[in-house]
């Protein structure tokens, strides 16, 4: 999944985000947008973990997202 299916995607990924990452809010998630790169800084932020392991869990989502 690249940069541009997440965003195309945003609406019916937005609940699967939030049900994964329960403490990013819905103002947050408007801000995010679906944009791949933001989503791993809020990550990062809400959670208090390293960028590498952020963007290591949007990586994992996005596998999983498409099965």
């Amino acid at each position: 999944m690249n940069k541009d299916t997440i965003e195309g995607n945003w609406k019916e990924l937005r609940g699967k985000v939030k049900e994964q990452w329960g403490k990013l809010t819905d103002d947050r998630l408007d801000e995010i947008g679906g944009r791949r790169d933001q989503l791993a800084g809020e990550i990062q932020q809400a959670y208090g973990v390293t960028r590498d392991e952020a963007d290591k869990q949007v990586k994992e989502f996005e596998e999983a997202s498409r099965r």
